[in-house]
């Protein structure tokens, strides 16, 4: 199977260090997120100035990669959708919104974002909680009809320490949301504390658009790197086999100096699952 990994993991790199990286390691699919030297406009939870990112630099970016055999599978957002400060959502709305261009403009599939949080107080809040989950199908409703008219998913990665914390809550918004627009970025880590590996794709199996590869000790806060936590990983890639063949896997939380390493525990565990 192939194997990808986020550009993300290699800021110290240019677009063109990075593919060729890639490109010499056989990782041949990746989640393109504006973050290298000559590109660094990626906020975690937030937003930036496009203003200078034209559809022509972005093409020139994306082609970097094409060019070197790896498939820009998504174009990863990330930013707050249930930012409570009505101006504050609209700026990263109108930010998600130029991505979704951006992504439509240069051949790239989809986009990803997680629920967004508010610093100091992430995850479920009883106080809030209904809220909160009102906001972001109010934000993804927006931007799923802008996605719709450019030919563009929308690939939500869900999170135990988010608003949607469990696979079942996942399909449940999904289905509340009715539209086809609306895949799942499925990262096992995210999930192993609320659903088993075959939750995670019964519910989300048709919706996957594609998946991180990341583990998690139930009781961590952080992710950890594929082998290191508590999934069972050659159950996982069975499963994967099963319900979301030749969906791109692309490892997370890796770096430069370990990605070999992660990349080959994945495949092992891949062997192992088909035996």
């Amino acid at each position: 199977m192939k194997v990808g990994v986020v550009t993300r993991s290699f800021p110290e790199f240019s677009n063109a260090e990075t593919a060729q990286f890639m490109a010499e390691r056989g990782l041949l699919w990746t989640e393109l997120c504006f973050s290298q030297t000559d590109s660094s406009y990626w906020v975690y939870n937030g937003r930036s100035d496009l203003s200078d990112m034209t559809d022509d630099r972005a093409a020139h970016i994306v082609r970097t990669y094409r060019d070197s055999g790896i498939e820009v599978s998504v174009l990863g957002v990330f930013t707050n959708l249930i930012e409570p400060d009505e101006a504050e959502r609209e700026a990263n709305l109108a930010y998600f919104e130029r991505m979704i261009d951006i992504a439509s403009a240069t051949g790239i599939p989809a986009v990803a974002t997680e629920c967004g949080f508010i610093p100091g107080r992430r995850g479920i809040n009883a106080d809030t909680y209904e809220q909160d989950f009102d906001r972001i199908k109010a934000s993804l409703s927006r931007l799923l009809a802008h996605a719709d008219g450019r030919g563009v998913d929308v690939a939500l990665e869900a999170c135990v320490l988010d608003v949607v914390p469990s696979a079942k809550r996942a399909r449940d918004l999904i289905a509340q949301l009715g539209s086809a627009r609306l895949k799942v970025l499925l990262d096992p880590a995210n999930f192993i504390a609320n659903s088993s590996e075959e939750d995670m794709f019964g519910y989300l199996g048709p919706h996957i658009a594609y998946l991180h590869g990341k583990d998690r000790k139930v009781n961590d806060q952080r992710g950890r790197i594929v082998g290191d936590g508590d999934i069972d990983w050659p159950r996982f890639m069975r499963l994967y086999h099963e319900h979301a063949e030749g969906k791109p896997v692309i490892l997370e939380y890796v770096t430069k100096d370990n990605v070999e390493m992660v990349r080959d525990r994945l495949l092992e565990a891949d062997r192992a699952a088909t035996m």
